[in-house]
């Protein structure tokens, strides 16, 4: 190989290091609540205002950012990505402070719009966003590092399901619109906010040995990754069930069942873990096949739930 082809190789795989340390379509995931609050808004013939829709969808994007950042900065503490994972921003980099630095302005940027659009709306917006935040951290951050006892995905239905739901649904109603809507936040998010999960579920698969190794006890490493495995198909059936149901009931119109759109990615999910659940090189990917499942669900039921106004 000559000079010019090993620069020109090795850029790319930086390139490339770069690319999944940003992560970009994992932001579907920040984005989906207000999505999905906007579907169902227009649906049922709620008000919903445009621009507090696209100031929540920007200052949820910022506040995963801020999560990712931090995760990187924790996670380097422990050692858990030394090895395992060239594609951490902090081991691209070498810059903590720096990095330590951005994680706190993009929190704080967040957290000012968030401020904004709970003032244009209602009080309860910010309280439950921090809520969210909170959760963000007890996930990673110390003392308790919750995601090291396996408590991550629970605590990733809670954040994206019910809190980010109702808090979406606010900011997108009327201003000074009193209750927090909790029936309608866990109806609509359960499902979708199990999908979500999903992805942090697969993302454990191809690092099993390096998290057991620094004390990480994530759901593959408790239950191995044969058990693991075999989840997947259940957990997409349930997430495909907890939507439906308001169909069969006659509360969402027959369109939200476009969130079985996301189903060939979660077939094509289930047949790769099931046959190479212990083989890391070849399921590296498998989280972006669940949120492949995540965007296309989340987005069908949007959809479908906006469709319903063409009913009346």
């Amino acid at each position: 190989m000559s000079e010019r082809q090993a620069v020109a190789t090795r850029y790319d795989q930086r390139r490339k290091l770069w690319r999944a340390a940003i992560k970009w379509p994992m932001y579907s995931v920040a984005v989906m609540p207000a999505l999905l609050a906007s579907g169902w808004r227009i649906g049922s013939a709620e008000p919903m205002r445009l621009d507090q829709l696209l100031g929540f969808l920007l200052a949820a994007v910022l506040l995963l950012l801020w999560e990712n950042l931090s995760n990187d900065l924790f996670d380097a503490e422990t050692g858990v990505d030394l090895v395992g994972k060239p594609h951490s921003l902090v081991n691209l980099t070498g810059r903590r402070d720096g990095l330590t630095l951005l994680a706190n302005a993009v929190l704080l940027l967040g957290l000012l719009l968030m401020a904004w659009l709970t003032w244009r709306s209602q009080p309860a917006v910010l309280p439950l966003v921090l809520a969210c935040c909170g959760i963000g951290y007890i996930y990673q951050g110390p003392p308790f590092r919750l995601s090291y006892l396996g408590l991550g995905e629970p605590l990733c239905w809670l954040a994206f399901g019910p809190l980010a739901t109702a808090a979406s649904l606010l900011v997108l109603g009327p201003q000074g619109e009193a209750q927090i809507p909790w029936q309608t936040a866990l109806q609509l998010g359960a499902g979708p906010a199990l999908a979500t999960s999903l992805v942090l579920f697969c993302s454990h698969f191809h690092q099993v040995e390096e998290d057991a190794a620094h004390g990480k006890r994530s759901p593959v490493v408790r239950f191995g990754t044969a058990r693991s495995a075999a989840l997947i198909p259940v957990w997409i059936t349930v997430t495909l069930l907890l939507e439906s149901l308001p169909v069969l009931l006659g509360e969402w119109p027959v369109t939200a069942l476009l969130a079985w759109l996301g189903l060939p990615a979660g077939v094509a999910l289930s047949r790769l873990l099931l046959d190479h659940h212990d083989q890391p090189l070849r399921i590296g990917g498998s989280k972006f096949l669940a949120l492949r499942f995540q965007a296309w669900n989340g987005l069908g039921l949007s959809i479908g739930l906006a469709m319903g106004a063409l009913r009346s």
